[in-house]
């Protein structure tokens, strides 16, 4: 079972990662900013190693609500930080106003994190069948879990063979 002070260390860092992403949503809406990059591939970069940390995290915390060594409420709020961060990531993709060449595999980047997002719904979906004891859907919603996750890998490969040589 996993310990309380690992359940609160992973929220906690969660929570430190959410709060910096949402920097960007506290400057005021009528400036009309844009998120500016000038390293596009070390940016990328960046961002995958975000979602990679995320998917580990989920994946991890996913099991442990399978084996039942968390609880539905605790994992249900894992999930809630991690896609308010993929949220946030998706937000500066779409004010990140890439030049033409990063285009496509910009989109195809956040295409993949908006199917990550939809996952780690999916997964807190999961969880309150558990929580509800609904065990005869279980099968169904995880090859939706599975099929979202491997739909977002797929779409972070295209934009990784979409980048500028």
């Amino acid at each position: 079972m996993a310990s309380k002070k690992g359940v609160a260390v992973t929220i906690i860092i969660l929570a430190a990662i959410t709060a910096a992403s949402f920097l960007l949503w506290m400057i005021p809406q009528e400036n009309q900013i844009s998120f500016v990059i000038s390293d596009h591939e070390n940016y990328l970069d960046g961002v995958k190693e975000i979602r990679s940390i995320m998917d580990d995290t989920i994946t991890t915390e996913f099991q442990n609500l399978k084996d039942e060594s968390i609880s539905p409420g605790e994992y249900i709020q894992i999930a809630d930080v991690t896609s308010s961060q993929v949220t946030s990531k998706i937000s500066e993709f779409v004010t990140s106003k890439p030049p033409t060449e990063w285009q496509e595999s910009y989109i195809s980047y956040m295409d993949s994190l908006k199917n990550f997002n939809s996952y780690v719904t999916e997964t807190k979906v999961y969880a309150n069948l558990v929580k509800e004891g609904k065990t005869d859907q279980f099968a169904e919603t995880l090859e939706k879990i599975n099929s979202l996750k491997t739909e977002s890998e797929r779409l972070a490969e295209l934009s990784d063979n979409s980048r500028p040589k």
